[in-house]
């Protein structure tokens, strides 16, 4: 696998992660009624998103890769 691809593939999953962010935290807010259940899917929520915002960091400032 190329590095082109793979950092292709990082950036998909970040943003796969950032997708379930959205959802947990939809489903958070307005469809748990359960406390904790709401925090815990809030802290996944927002651990998802720092690590996805970390990622797309790394992805960016890489830079180009050569073929």
């Amino acid at each position: 696998m190329s590095p082109a691809l793979a950092k292709m593939w990082v950036a998909i999953a970040s943003m796969v992660f950032m997708f379930i962010s959205v959802a947990s935290i939809y489903i958070s807010r307005y469809k748990a009624k359960n406390k904790i259940i709401r925090f815990i899917l809030a802290f996944i929520a927002y651990i998802l998103m720092i690590l996805a915002g970390i990622i797309i960091i790394f992805v960016v400032f890489s830079g180009p890769t050569p073929e």
